[in-house]
Order: C-alpha cells, then structure tokens, then sequence
C-alpha cells in the first residue's frame, strides 16, 4: 500500500473488530431476528459471566502467568452464594462477601503456588482447579443447592431473596443489570491497567520481569495481586450466575473455561497491542458470544458449536504465538 502500511498488517491490526463486524452481518443477513435489540440484549446478558472469568485470565496473562482455575472458582462461588441464602439464610452483605472471599482465597493460594512455591502457573492453576472443584463437590455432596431442598434434618426454608435475584435477572432502563455491571468492570479494569501505575507496572512485569526487579519495581506482589484479581472477577461471575439461575449449581462454572480463555486470547491479538487488552476481551466474549446465539438460532446443535468454539481458540492462539515470534 503506497504511503502507508501494507494491507496485511492494517487486516492483522484490526482483524479481531473486522471479524466482529463480519460475523453479525452474517448472521443479520441469514436471519432476520438476529439483529433486534432484544436478541443483542440477551447476547450481552449471556456473555456477562464469561467476560468477569475473560478478565481474570486476563489479568493473569498480564504478569505473563495463565490461570485456569477461574471456572472451579466460579463454581465455588455459586455454591458459596446459594448456600449463604438457602441452607443459612443470611442477608444480601454476607451473601456477597462469603463467595467474593472464597475467590480471593483461591486467588492467594494460586499465588502462593507460583510465588513461594515456583511452581509453573498453568501446572499450579490446574492443581487449584481440581481441588477447588473436589472442595465444592465434597461440600454439596454432588447436589444442586435449591429452595426446599431436602436436607437430612428437614427441608431447607432459605430463599433466594430479590435483592440478590436482581443482579442477574433485574434491568435498568430496559439494560440488564448484568451488562451495566459487566460494562462497569470492564471500564475499570481497563483505567486500572492503562491509567495508574500499578497497571503499568503490571505490564512490566509481564513483559520483562528482570527489568522491573532492576527498576525496584516489587515482581512478586504484582503477580500475587494479578491472582487475587483474577480469583475475585471469577467470583462475582459466579455470583452472577447464581443470581440469574436462582439456584447453586454444583461445577456450573466449568463449562465457561475455555469460553473465557478464547475471549482472553482473541484480546491479546486486538489492534496489534503486543499485550493482553481488556477491550480485547470484551470483544472476544462478544464474538463468541455472537457465533453461539447466531448457530442456535440457525438450529446448529449445541454440541458441534464446542467445534467453532475450539476453532476459535486455535485461531486466537496461532495469532498471539505468531506475534510473539515477529516480536522476537
């Protein structure tokens, strides 16, 4: 291209927003209903958990590190959450605090895995996963928590109160809850990484971590805080997910893994950046969340899209691991 970039790198630059913008006009096309506001309305709602587990990854992937354990997280939380109301009959404050705790928990124990212990972060976080997992399995006994659920002494007479019921199903002015809360955290997420210094120093340390030490920057305690994000976001997914299902699905978060690690690595190839992105990750959920509602709708079962999904994964991987090469 005279006088600019050549055509390929403007199509590697913007590639992630073009195949957004392409998918829906597709989809617009080959079905009418595709593009209304209720139906873009859902799939915003839909992708709200998947973005909070998107954006742990994320900032995992910051500090050059990879947690995996953010969907056993989530699980852990929506056990945490329904048991709070339904087995213990607490209040909105406890129901909130106790899974979003049990997230920092797991959080610091990742980070101690990988800080003190040196374990390799996809080897530590994978660990995690499985613990975590056995931890709310044990704990429910394999049993979804729900309203009059039997119980040895009787039934359980908590409830799932409205004030909790309304993060998930309520709306605002016609926008679902969970999207203002998701386009809220993912606004701060992004000012907390490209406008303070910690998310400057964060950047660093993922990028070069010996520099930073040189530089007095504290390498450990920012991969330790990058966990404890990402063990956090994971958990106010699964208080999303709670509150939109009304009921404590054990392992619910498990099939959202590799939904948050596509959308994550779709960031990653966004504008070129050469870096995890925060608006990369929005758009990567939508994507996927626009290729999933789109197949439904085109009555695709919904056990071929795990194809798509996986094809999506290898395609955001083939570009972050190409760029890393021309990098070096």
């Amino acid at each position: 291209m005279r006088g600019g970039k050549p055509l390929g790198a403007y199509l590697f630059r913007y590639g992630a927003v073009i195949t957004v913008i392409g998918v829906v006009v597709f989809f617009s096309i080959v079905n009418e209903h595709f593009l209304t506001y209720n139906n873009l309305k859902d799939i915003l709602k839909a992708i709200s958990v998947t973005t909070f587990l998107a954006l742990g990854v994320t900032f995992s992937l910051v500090v050059d590190g990879f947690d995996v354990s953010v969907g056993s997280t989530t699980s852990l939380a929506t056990i945490a959450a329904a048991s709070a109301l339904v087995l213990h009959r607490q209040e909105l404050f406890v129901t909130l605090l106790v899974p979003l705790l049990c997230g920092v928990a797991v959080g610091l124990f990742n980070a101690f895995l990988v800080v003190k212990v040196k374990l390799p972060d996809l080897l530590a976080t994978l660990a995690v996963m499985y613990i975590v997992n056995g931890i709310q399995l044990t704990y429910t006994k394999g049993y979804t928590i729900y309203e009059g659920m039997a119980l040895d002494n009787g039934a359980a007479t908590g409830r799932f109160i409205p004030s909790f019921l309304f993060i998930g199903q309520g709306e605002l002015l016609g926008i679902p809850v969970a999207v203002i809360l998701m386009l809220l955290i993912v606004l701060l997420a992004h000012l907390f990484l490209e406008r303070t210094t910690i998310g400057r120093h964060m950047y660093m340390v993922g990028g070069n971590p010996e520099a930073a030490n040189l530089f007095g920057i504290p390498v450990n305690r920012y991969r330790v805080l990058a966990y404890v994000l990402s063990g956090l976001l994971a958990a106010v997914g699964g208080i999303v997910l709670t509150s939109r299902i009304g009921t404590g699905q054990v392992s619910a978060g498990a099939p959202l893994l590799m939904d948050a690690v596509a959308a994550a690595y779709i960031g990653y190839a966004l504008f070129g950046e050469k870096k995890p992105s925060v608006i990369g990750t929005l758009l990567g959920s939508i994507l996927i969340g626009v290729l999933l509602n789109g197949l439904t709708m085109m009555n695709v079962p919904y056990f071929a899209q795990d194809i798509v999904k996986g094809s999506i994964l290898v395609l955001a991987l083939a570009f972050s691991f190409l760029r890393r090469d021309k990098k070096a």
